[in-house]
């Protein structure tokens, strides 16, 4: 069964046990994980200099819609 994403409300929001946020359920290793891969785009965007920044975000959003499901049909073998 997969889980639900449910976004972060805002760091003023999180609440945690040391495993997992209260708020959004997720764990602490899942939101430190989405924060980095984030940062790694931001990071991107600037180094670029990109003035779009709307386009390169619906470019990214558009891959992770087409990549995600194609992943899951077809698994990488490790």
């Amino acid at each position: 069964m997969m889980s639900q994403f449910k976004p972060c409300l805002g760091k003023t929001a999180c609440r945690d046990d040391g495993t997992r946020c209260l708020t959004c359920g997720r764990t602490l290793e899942e939101i430190m994980r989405l924060r980095a891969l984030i940062e790694q785009l931001t990071e991107l965007a600037i180094d670029y200099d990109y003035e779009n920044v709307d386009e390169f975000s619906s470019y990214i959003a558009h891959k992770l819609n087409k990549s995600i499901p194609y992943r899951r049909a077809n698994p990488i073998d490790d």
